[in-house]
């Protein structure tokens, strides 16, 4: 009797323990599958505009109708006194629909050949004043599609302008990085980069569970983990 009580009990024990694994897989399974679903969309156009831009350097690969118009725009008088006064002009006088997605003030600074010029001169004797590279302010305007980008020296009459127009591929590329997107975009793709970092990890799981010959996985995994690093090092060493 006791060692039919006891067998009983084991069998219960081992069953539970089977039941809870089955359940933890089942549970895997479909939360991978709703967490696949929900990033299939802009995984696509993330894998899409990631293999041209990982390719664009060593494959010379140009975006395809990407036009660019460079001109000169006239600063009224009296000039902006700021960068941000310079941007609510820009976007009267420009007719945008957007605030300004970038603003940066590059300080005043010696310019730096110049800078060895007057070393020279001070060991030689004589002074020599370098010259000053004056304040420049750039600015962006415009989404992936449409790029507005100005350049101002500060003491110049006028603005350098470059407005980009944008093909379909370039404008996946732009939303690939990010580009003239406002912040609920950015988190957006934070969410499938989170869903990327489930998916690897709840196909591992279910990869493991369901899979007996699990030492040729390990290898596959092994091998391709030190390929990566290896190709991820060697140019950090040259």
């Amino acid at each position: 009797m006791a060692e039919a009580a006891a067998t009983a009990l084991a069998s219960k024990s081992i069953h539970r323990r089977v039941a809870r694994r089955l359940a933890f897989v089942r549970w895997v399974r479909r939360t991978h599958g709703w967490f696949g679903l929900w990033g299939a969309l802009l995984g696509l156009m993330m894998g899409f505009s990631g293999v041209w831009l990982n390719h664009r350097n060593v494959m010379k690969l140009q975006l395809p109708s990407q036009q660019q118009i460079n001109a000169q725009l006239e600063l009224p008088d009296p000039r902006p006194a700021t960068i941000d006064a310079l941007a609510a002009w820009l976007q009267q006088t420009l007719e945008l629909d957007r605030l300004a997605n970038n603003q940066r003030v590059e300080r005043a600074r010696p310019v730096a050949w110049t800078e060895k010029g007057a070393e020279k001169g001070a060991a030689k004797g004589s002074e020599q004043r370098p010259l000053t590279q004056p304040e420049r302010w750039t600015l962006n305007f415009g989404g992936p599609n449409h790029v507005v980008q100005v350049e101002y020296w500060v003491g110049n009459k006028s603005v350098g302008v470059r407005t980009t127009e944008n093909g379909f591929i370039a404008t996946l590329t732009n939303l690939h990085k990010g580009t003239g997107m406002p912040v609920p975009w950015i988190l957006l793709i934070d969410t499938l980069a989170g869903s990327l970092i489930f998916l690897s990890l709840s196909g591992a799981i279910l990869w493991w569970e369901t899979h007996r010959r699990r030492g040729l996985g390990i290898a596959i995994f092994g091998v391709s983990v030190v390929v990566t690093v290896a190709l991820a090092v060697a140019p950090l060493q040259l």
